[in-house]
């Protein structure tokens, strides 16, 4: 029970900004930290929400009200799936060799292409939330379980494209087996939940995660010859991105 404990601090300690208390960051106790990463999620749609609410409340307009929603993803996370975005813009953009473009991702510097893909991410992501209502916000406050599920199963079935680093760190079978399972069940609980509250923007919004998803295989084993921890960030946040951009077309239909 303990070292579930340490694992859930360190997956939150790791991948937000939200307080916790210290936790030794030894190898046994990071072993399960991947059940709890999609535990985030929760906090983030929760944030959504009672930002909408506060919003409403100070009769906001749409332009703070949309700042808000672009920014409190990043606000909780810290930036750290939007930093894995910009590197694999920059190890994709250099069409180099995949030992190349791993190297490209290892670079604290930002490039060009990183900027832009900056700048173009977060327009897009501020169009797309000016045109979200109360109703399909509801909706999306599951996705951000959903896309942290779908990375986790990604970090126990996709092959890796280095020995080191936190996506090898999942080695062990029996280890992978178990994230795998606590993935397939917080995306069967995250769907159901985007369904329940309502049926075609819930399964608009899971049909474009399995897409990127799908995408997501294709182009890291490509590319890269397997996942690192900057693509994982690179799919987050493109799932996050294509089911909010999903839930307002389904919406409009």
């Amino acid at each position: 029970m303990k070292r579930l404990w340490n694992s859930f601090k360190i997956a939150f300690a790791m991948y937000s900004k939200i307080p916790m208390p210290r936790a030794d960051w030894e190898k046994e106790n990071m072993r399960y930290m991947m059940c709890f990463f999609p535990l985030i999620g929760i906090v983030i749609g929760a944030c959504m929400v009672l930002w909408n609410l506060i919003a409403e409340y100070l009769q906001a307009g749409d332009i703070l009200r949309t700042a808000g929603f672009v920014l409190v993803p990043v606000l909780i996370t810290g930036g750290i799936h939007l930093d894995g975005l910009l590197d694999t813009a920059d190890a994709l953009s250099s069409y180099q060799t995949k030992e190349r473009k791993l190297e490209i991702l290892k670079d604290s510097h930002a490039g060009a292409f990183a900027i832009i893909t900056a700048c173009c991410y977060f327009l897009a992501a501020f169009g797309i939330f000016s045109e979200i209502t109360r109703e399909q916000l509801l909706v999306l406050a599951g996705s951000y379980v959903l896309s942290r599920s779908f990375s986790g199963l990604a970090v126990a079935k996709f092959p890796c494209a280095k020995s080191s680093g936190t996506v090898a760190m999942f080695s062990d079978a029996a280890q992978k087996r178990c994230v795998e399972i606590c993935m397939y069940l917080l995306m069967a609980a995250s769907g159901i939940y985007m369904c329940l509250t309502d049926l075609k923007l819930g399964a608009a919004a899971f049909l474009s995660a399995c897409l990127v998803f799908a995408y997501y295989y294709w182009m890291s084993k490509k590319q890269f010859g397997g996942i690192t921890g900057d693509l994982a960030g690179f799919f987050l946040q493109i799932c996050e991105l294509l089911m909010a951009a999903a839930v307002y077309l389904a919406g409009r239909l």
